[in-house]
């Protein structure tokens, strides 16, 4: 059985205000703690203080030298593709090749008018950047874009839908859908490698989306499963297994079955506690992992 990776998502402009630290803090402390990578997410108009995505993952690139900098998710089409180009080639530069790059194609229809791009266009522009951005970031000869010619990161397509799946199958190196079972996971896999094969290609790498809190003193199975009830429209009785909680060899024996489903990579958002203790937690699940593969 191959290694699984954990990576986490860096702490919001709130959390960093009441844990007292910053990206640079958070992101060094992720790479001490032994884990696999850091994640940024990409919200234009989210309905509160967001950081860019970006400039964010540059920030953790400079602080560190060995995990992973990724996107999650990168959208591309709510920005000119020769621009959305330019950042992944400098993120790619700065990090010395670190680079995850996360691509889907979500929010609200608020933010893509904010963008000024119209809602219904959101998935033909995803296509055309994924199709064009190998080429631009390599730096194929343009006279759109001046930027240093580097290797394409690995692009990993986010969302477990239908759609997500068949664009992962013909243009991406990753299928990344978040806060899914593993019976989901698994029927999507099967999908995900027929589609390749249909395309010539081998089956992308499988990479999940999780959230939780592990220890005491955190927000219960429960209150998570609510939260992301309420924030995707889905009944709490088809989300309440997905949160990671309880000791971290509950958490590792949660994801040990996605790893059986054939994923690889989790990327973890932390739902409550102290950011810091709960990188430490996830760190003792990884180990946990390792030593049961």
């Amino acid at each position: 059985m191959n290694s699984f990776e954990i990576g986490v998502i860096l702490p919001g402009v709130g959390v960093q205000r009441r844990d007292g630290i910053d990206l640079r803090e958070a992101a060094r402390h992720v790479e001490d703690a032994g884990l696999d990578g850091v994640w940024h997410g990409d919200h234009l108009a989210a309905g509160g203080p967001t950081l860019d995505a970006p400039i964010a993952l540059a920030t953790a690139a400079a602080a560190t030298a060995r995990v992973r900098i990724g996107a999650s998710v990168l959208v591309p089409a709510i920005r000119p593709v020769v621009w959305a180009a330019k950042q992944v080639a400098t993120l790619q530069y700065v990090s010395g090749g670190r680079l995850v790059l996360g691509v889907g194609s979500g929010g609200g229809p608020g933010q893509w008018a904010a963008a000024g791009v119209p809602y219904a266009e959101r998935g033909p522009r995803t296509d055309t950047a994924l199709e064009l951005l190998p080429r631009l970031v390599a730096g194929e000869r343009t006279e759109l874009m001046d930027a240093p010619p580097v290797p394409m990161p690995p692009v990993w397509v986010g969302n477990a839908s239908m759609a997500a799946i068949r664009r992962a199958a013909r243009l991406g190196d990753g299928w990344f859908p978040s806060l899914i079972s593993p019976r989901e996971l698994a029927e999507g896999r099967a999908r995900l490698a027929e589609l390749a094969a249909e395309h010539g290609r081998p089956a992308p790498v499988i990479a999940i989306g999780a959230t939780g809190a592990l220890g005491t003193g955190v927000p219960s199975r429960e209150e998570i499963a609510s939260g992301i009830s309420g924030a995707y429209g889905r009944p709490v009785g088809e989300v309440i297994d997905i949160p990671l909680t309880g000791r971290p060899e509950e958490a590792a024996e949660k994801l040990a079955a996605y790893r059986e489903a054939g994923a690889r990579h989790a990327v973890v958002g932390i739902a409550g506690g102290d950011w810091r203790a709960q990188v430490e937690l996830l760190a003792e699940v990884r180990e946990i992992l390792h030593d049961t593969h």
